[in-house]
């Protein structure tokens, strides 16, 4: 097959990378995505570095022999663990996804931020360094968020645990009027409305989301340019999904895109 025809390999732990699926397709509506879901495993954010490593692994390989042309990590807690591994793994070209930091601090260089994360992502050492390379240690605050990405992974966005879950979070931040809120889990995308109505609920101040999802859409734009491997198809390409888990996953994945695709 044409290299430029073939698909683009998308992976996440579970559902959340459909909203970074969901912004490549409408960038790229001419390509091809291939997206597979570790609903199995998911959530990774609670797990060691070792069993995330070995995952993500698993997903990168999965992907790989399907014969992609290019891995995106769309997880935040794979993406800090994973990276650099699959990098040297694969003879393809790997996109990663991390927090928004620094479009949060550039708008707002004297305001708070809240970065809602998994443990896992906020523990490891690639993100304590983008915020020392940003100087915005003493700006953010971390919120770590163990059981938003499970919550999510069962489908009910309008779920009243989602909510419950939340005001559970923000209530120790009462007043701290945050002018902005990362959102540093690709799980936690298709409940930003929420996260956005009870912090400023409970904390006050502008509580701008930022989100990931969007930089990495145009990053994959980018170097799919840079590598001459866009499809010059004029059709509209595919999608296909897979999961480790049970069959009811995929479905959740599907009515995912449509509701972030609109």
């Amino acid at each position: 097959m044409d290299k430029k025809r073939r698909p683009i390999g998308v992976f996440d732990s579970g559902a959340g990378g459909v909203s970074v699926l969901a912004q490549a397709k409408l960038r790229l509506p001419q390509e091809n995505f291939i997206y597979y879901g570790d609903s199995a495993n998911a959530p990774y954010g609670t797990r060691t570095e070792e069993e995330i490593r070995d995952l993500s692994l698993a997903c990168g390989d999965f992907l790989y022999q399907k014969g992609v042309k290019m891995i995106v990590i769309a997880c935040n807690t794979a993406t800090s663990i994973t990276v650099q591994t699959m990098r040297e793994r694969y003879n393809i070209p790997i996109i990663s996804i991390e927090p928004a930091v620094k479009p949060a601090v550039e708008k707002y260089p004297d305001g708070k931020i809240a970065v809602l994360a998994t443990p896992a992502t906020l523990q490891q050492k690639r993100y304590h360094a983008l915020l020392k390379k940003l100087n915005a240690e003493q700006q953010t605050v971390n919120i770590a968020c163990e059981c938003l990405a499970e919550l999510v992974e069962e489908g009910e966005l309008s779920d009243p645990h989602i909510k419950a879950y939340l005001c559970e979070k923000f209530s120790p931040y009462r007043g701290t009027a945050f002018s902005g809120i990362v959102i540093g889990c690709t799980h936690y995308s298709f409940v930003s409305a929420q996260i956005r109505d009870v912090a400023k609920k409970i904390c006050g101040g502008p509580c701008e989301i930022f989100d990931g999802m969007y930089g990495t859409a145009r990053h994959i734009a980018d170097v799919l340019a840079e590598e001459k491997i866009l499809n010059d198809s004029e059709e509209q390409g595919s999608v296909k999904f897979f999961s480790s888990g049970e069959a009811p996953h995929i479905a959740v994945f599907k009515r995912f895109l449509q509701k972030i695709s609109k």
